[in-house]
Formats: C-alpha cells, structure tokens, sequence
C-alpha cells in the first residue's frame, strides 16, 4: 500500500502500472514481497484458512486507521511550527558564522604556503652544515689517529729512559714497538699480513714513511727503541745472575720476573737479535750450572740416608758362617735390611715410600720427594729405589718446566737446542751417578723396582708430551739397569749351583735357610714382575714379563730382557731342587732326606702362598712335595708294619701272575704259596700293636715336621695308607680262604674300629 498525500487516504497499487519506469517483473517480485509480510500476520493466516475474513470490510478498517493516525500527525506538526520557526533562524545564524570562518581559513592557507618556502629552504641549509660538520670531523678523527700513531708522549719517554722494568715499561715499550713498525709503512709492504694498517685509514691514503711527520719521527723513535734495548737487556742480566745464587727459587724468578716480560724477549728478537742471542746464552749457562750444581748436592745427601739393604754376600746360598751374629753360633734369620723380603717396599710403586728410624718400626709417608735436610735431621733411612723416585722425580719436574718454559719464553717451537744444552750436563752427571751407585749394588729387589720406576717415568714423559727429549735419556737409565740385574742373577744361580752341605750346613732335617731366602726372593721378583697387572699386557722390546699365569699361559717375550729374567728364575727352580737333594745326601738314612725334602719343600710353598704368589714355581715344588709326601708314607709305615706291608705285596704279586679260570670270581692261593702260620702270626701281632704304632707315628710325624698343617695332611695321608694296607691284608686272607676262614680271622681288628681311632687322631690334632 501507498500514502497518498492529496486527501490523505491510501489507495491499493496498481499491479498493472509501472511507475518510475519499474519493470513489469520488478513490480511482481515487490508483490510477492507484500504478499508474503501479509500472510506472515498468524491472525490473517488463520481468517484465511477458515475463510471467514472480509477482504473488503478489512480494507476499510485499515483505511480508517491510516486516516485517525495522518490527522494526529498534522495536528501535532502545527504545534511545533513555531520551534520549528525558531530553529530555522538559529541555522541560518550559524551559516553566516561558518562563511567568516571559512574566509578566514583561506587567509591562513596563503600565509602558511608562504612560510613552507622559508623552512625548505632552512633545512637544504642545515643539512650543507651537516655535512660540512661531518666532514671536519673524519678529517680531525684522521688527524688524531695519524697523530697518536706517531708522536711520542712525554711520559713514555720518561718510563723507558728512567723508569723501572714493570707493567708501565712493558706496556710503554709496546706502544714504542707499535709506532715504529708505523712509520716503516711503505707501498711495498701494504700487502704485509702483519701491516697494521694497510688500507692507510690513518694517513689519509698516504704511506707514513712518505709523509713529512713520518719521516722525522723514524729518527726519534729508533733511539728511543735502542733505549728500550738496553734497559731490557740489563734487566734480564740482573735477573740470571740470581738464578745462580744458591738456594734460590727458580720457578719463582722464572714465573714473576722472566715469563711476566717474555714479551720483552720478543721484542729483542725483532730489535736487536745479538742481545737477544746473549740473553738466551747467559739464561743456559746460568740455569745448566744451577741444575747440576743442585742434582750433585742433592745426590750427594741423599747417599747418606742409603740403608744399603744388600752387599756382595747377601746370595740366596750364603756360607753360614757369615750369617752368624757376632756372639751367637746361631743363625739369625731376621736380620735387618733383608735383601731378599720385598715387605713394603713395592709401595714405591704405588705412590708410597717407607722410611725406616733405626729399630723403629716401618713408617708409610707422602709419595712427595725426599726432604734431605729434614731427613738428615730425623735420622731416617731408605732403600735405594726410593731415593732414585726422589731423583727422577725432581729431574722430570725440572725437565718439564724448562721445556714449558722454553718454548714459552724464547718461543722454541720444533727445535730444542736450548734444553739440551741447559740439561746436558745435569743428565751425564745422573747416569754417571747411577753407573758408580750400580756397580757395587747387589740388591736385584732394588734394580727391578727401580726398572718398573723408569717404566712408570716413560709413561709419564709421554703424558706430559716431552718424551723427545726425555725418552732417549731413560733408554740409557734402563740399559744401565738390565745388565746390571743380570750379573745380580748370575751370582745367585752361581751361589746356589756352588753350594754344598760343608759351605751352608745341611745337618738339620727342619726347613734350611737357603729354601727360605729362595722362596722370599723369588716371590718378590714375580710381585714386582706383575705389579700392577690385571689382565696380560703386551710390553715394549725391553718390557717385563707376566709370570704368575697359569701353567702355560706365559707372556711372549722373545728376546726382550724381561724373557732373560723369567728363564733365569726357571734355572733357578731347578738348581735350588738340586741343592736340595744335595744338602739330603748329608742324612744317612734315606727317611730323614725325604724330611728334610718335605720340609724345605713345604717352607717354600707356604712362602709362596702367604705372598699370594702362583704359576710355574708353585706348581713345579707342589708336584715334588706330594712325590716326596708318598715316599714319607711308606717309609714311615714300612718302620711298625713292615712284615704286614712285605706279605701284602709279595702275596698279591704272586697272585696277580696266576690264571684265574673262566667264571671263577677269585684267585685261590696255593698253599705252598701262603702259610698260614705266618699269617696267623701276622693277625695277631697286628692285633696287639696297631694301637701303639699309630701312637708312635702320630709322636713321629709331629716332631719331623715343623709346620703343624703339614704334619697334619702328612699323619692323614699315613693313616689312610694304613687303613688302606690292612684292608689288602684282609682281602688276601678272604681269597685264600674263600671256602672256611680259619680260626685266627676271629681276631682280626675291624676296619671300622682302626677308622675310628684315626679320627681320634684327626681329632685331637
């Protein structure tokens, strides 16, 4: 529907019109949109559907609605006309305000197109002094860095013509160093990696030894440089010559006043390299006189703390006459400085040293360095593997402070002239040292803990990355001390090759001494041998051997030194079997050499075991030990049950060569060949003394052997064989009477009667 504003009431829309030029199908779609707000109304809807809605009469309520609505409207327009009125004049006012603004807003826009000329031309001024600015600047940032570069400040001068050798010089000579390679710029040497300034940042393009300043100031320079020369060198000569006043600290001067300023000896190097040539010879002088001046003292004290633990009698076979106290006829075997117990003597190896106070017991101090005034004072002794570790360990600890130092200090990188020729002396005078102190050692202990010292030192010059200077110096150390070893070993196979029951005494059945001092010395050969292994490791052309591996499993060491020492104490297994069957021979029953075998070989054994050594030895004595322990048996039963012992075995061989025939269970002896009146002889003397002959070689056994756990597998293995022997006996008697045993078996003594009485005596031992 449409409002018509000529009388105020609507009328309907011509479907068919076009107004405003609308299509026919613009209008149809504007129906379809009326039709459809219409029938959105659910009261229309419902009139529709039930058809009681009157299209006309609806029309005419509608129409009479718009028309009470359009005459209210007018009457309230007519109320507010004259605020209306009122309003029009307001706006009007308001309009000729916003012409006079306007007018004023163009007048303002002239005048300010007028000022943006005056500022752009401003700003192309400042931005002309802006670059003139700029300009100055990089060309007074030039200047001052052309100037610092090459004029000389007052104080420097001061600091290297007057001043002292400190941080303030070593810096001042430094900045003097920096201007003179300045001014040698040239052209040709723009293209120098050590050019500091090769673009001529600085010098505004130009070379600064073409430059006038340049050339002046080569000339003031160079003298101040031969200044700065000849303070350096006289401090440097000041400082060497304390380097040779005793008891001075040299790490101590080397760290503070020679390392602080190695910049100083470079600068010689490059300013004057015949100072620095007489700088580097004076320090090798003076530091090689102080080195062997300081070993010599310090060798020297310490050959006065030796104990000397071995001299040329010390062998394992050793008359007995000089192991005598000077008012004793008795042997004593617990002499001080044993050269032959290891003891603790191994802790050198680990780090540890032991001193030992006169009788005082065996002290463990810190692996450190022996302090020789200190030791002097307390009265302390050593063996002599301690006081090479002290040796060693100080000549190491030098050589790798000088080598440090030299490569630090006179920048001697791939050439090592100058630690030769500071330690050449100090080497000669050690091995010359150790050459004297070997050539009256007889303490193999000694020479082998002091191989495995060398060995450990080897490792640790390589460690330390100085093993081309050290390693042919502890070459010749080690071949000093496997010939050496060797003669050492010599004259303990010769010692025991040559000895005899006249020369060591061999009248006792009990353990000898020389069984003992071979035990003790060969254990701590192989101790020292195998310090420190775990597993089989492959050693180097004069490496040890692993010798306490099982049978069989030895180390290869073809041609090595360490192979030279393992035969030598195979020789020697053999040899001391040898001595010991001779020092037998001096027994005149054929019993107490087998008691005097068993107790040295059982000596030896027990030896080994308490030093927890195994391998070859300990297996070659422990298969002659149980050989010797079966002969014991028999010889100790053939004593009380001969008879008994001589019917069972002849009886047996006898019977063992009869034919038994098919199917028979057993042998029946011959009468001819068995006499009954022997063997009822036989039963009854059995009877009556088995007890008592049990008791005689319990009593025998105990006194033939000291080792109380030997004697006791001995009187087992005895009484075993016994018990074994009557049941022979007793078998013998059933085969031959197999059929009516005769009267005397009613007092043969029941096994199980002797089986308990030898573990009464099993018991009570």
């Amino acid at each position: 529907m449409k409002k018509s504003t000529a009388n105020g009431g609507y009328t309907p829309k011509n479907v068919g019109s076009t107004p405003n030029g609308m299509s026919e199908q613009d209008e149809s779609e504007r129906l379809s949109a009326d039709l459809a707000l219409f029938l959105s109304d659910p009261n229309l809807q419902s009139a529709l559907a039930d058809g009681s809605l009157d299209l006309s009469s609806y029309s005419s309520t509608i129409n009479s609605e718009l028309s009470t609505l359009e005459r209210e409207c007018v009457a309230l327009h007519r109320q507010a006309a004259p605020d209306i009125r009122v309003l029009r004049e307001e706006m009007d006012v308001c309009d000729s305000i916003l012409a006079g603004l306007h007018e004023m807003l163009l007048g303002f826009q002239a005048d300010l197109s007028g000022l943006s000329g005056d500022i752009r031309q401003l700003q192309e001024q400042s931005r002309s002094l802006a670059v003139q600015v700029d300009n100055r600047r990089d060309a007074e940032e030039g200047l001052r860095l052309f100037l610092e570069r090459i004029v000389v400040p007052p104080n420097l001068a001061h600091v290297i013509c007057r001043g002292e050798v400190d941080e303030l010089f070593l810096e001042c000579v430094k900045d003097l160093e920096e201007k003179y390679a300045y001014v040698q710029i040239t052209e040709q040497n723009l293209d120098d990696p050590d050019c500091s300034d090769p673009r001529l940042v600085s010098s505004s393009g130009i070379p600064p030894a073409s430059t006038v300043a340049g050339r002046e100031m080569v000339e003031h320079l160079f003298k101040l440089r031969l200044q700065a020369v000849d303070r350096t060198r006289a401090y440097f000569l000041k400082v060497m010559k304390q380097l040779r006043k005793p008891k001075t600290h040299v790490r101590m001067i080397q760290s503070h006043a020679l390392l602080k300023y190695e910049y100083l000896v470079d600068f010689l190097l490059v300013a004057s390299p015949t100072i620095h040539a007489e700088i580097k010879d004076v320090y090798v002088e003076s530091m090689s006189k102080t080195l062997y001046t300081l070993f010599r003292t310090y060798h020297k004290q310490l050959l006065l703390l030796d104990m000397r633990l071995a001299t040329r009698v010390d062998l394992i076979a050793v008359e007995e006459a000089a192991l005598r106290d000077t008012f004793s006829t008795k042997v004593n075997m617990r002499k001080r400085g044993d050269a032959f117990v290891l003891g603790d003597r191994a802790k050198v190896l680990d780090g540890a040293i032991t001193a030992g106070n006169g009788d005082n017991a065996a002290a463990v101090v810190a692996s450190t360095p022996i302090n020789a005034h200190l030791s002097l004072m307390n009265g302390d002794k050593y063996s002599y593997e301690i006081i090479f570790r002290s040796i060693m360990s100080h000549l190491i600890d030098a050589a790798t402070n000088e080598y440090v130092f030299g490569r630090q200090f006179f920048k001697e990188y791939g050439q090592d002239d100058c630690w030769h020729s500071i330690f050449g002396k100090t080497l000669s005078l050690i091995l010359e040292q150790l050459e004297n102190y070997l050539f009256n050692c007889h303490d193999a202990i000694a020479i082998l803990l002091m191989i495995k010292l060398t060995h450990y030192y080897k490792r640790t010059v390589k460690a330390r990355r100085i093993d081309k200077v050290m390693e042919p110096f502890l070459g010749r150390v080690t071949n000093l001390f496997w010939p050496r070893l060797k003669m050492v070993m010599d004259a303990h196979l010769r010692s025991i090759r040559g000895a005899n029951a006249n020369k060591v005494g061999g009248g006792d059945i009990h353990a000898h001494l020389v069984s003992r001092r071979y035990a003790e010395f060969t254990c701590s050969i192989l101790l020292i041998l195998n310090r420190g292994r775990k597993a089989a490791i492959e050693s180097n052309a004069n490496g040890l051997s692993n010798n306490t591996l099982g049978k069989g499993e030895k180390n290869s060491h073809r041609g090595s030194a360490g192979d030279m020492l393992v035969n030598d104490l195979d020789v020697m297994v053999e040899e001391m079997v040898l001595l010991l069957k001779r020092l037998s021979d001096v027994h005149l029953t054929n019993k107490k050499r087998i008691i005097f075998m068993i107790n040295n070989l059982d000596s030896i054994i027990t030896i080994f075991k308490e030093r927890r050594v195994s391998g070859r030895e300990l297996t070659r004595f422990s298969e002659l030990l149980v050989q010797q322990r079966e002969l014991f048996v028999e010889e100790e039963l053939l004593q009380t049950f001969s008879k008994m012992i001589a019917f069972v075995q002849q009886t047996e061989a006898h019977m063992s060569g009869i034919s038994a025939p098919r199917g028979a269970r057993g042998v029946a002896a011959p009468a001819d060949v068995v006499n009954p009146e022997v063997v009822e002889n036989l039963v009854h003397e059995f009877a009556s003394n088995w007890k008592s002959g049990i008791e005689q070689i319990n009593r025998n056994v105990l006194s033939y052997f000291s080792n109380f756990r030997n004697g006791m597998e001995i009187l087992k293995q005895v009484l075993t064989q016994l018990l074994l022997y009557y049941t022979r006996f007793q078998d013998v008697i059933r085969k031959v009477w197999r059929g009516k045993p005769p009267s005397f078996c009613k007092d043969l003594v029941s096994t199980s009667v002797i089986l308990a009485e030898i573990k009464k005596h099993a018991l009570s031992i």
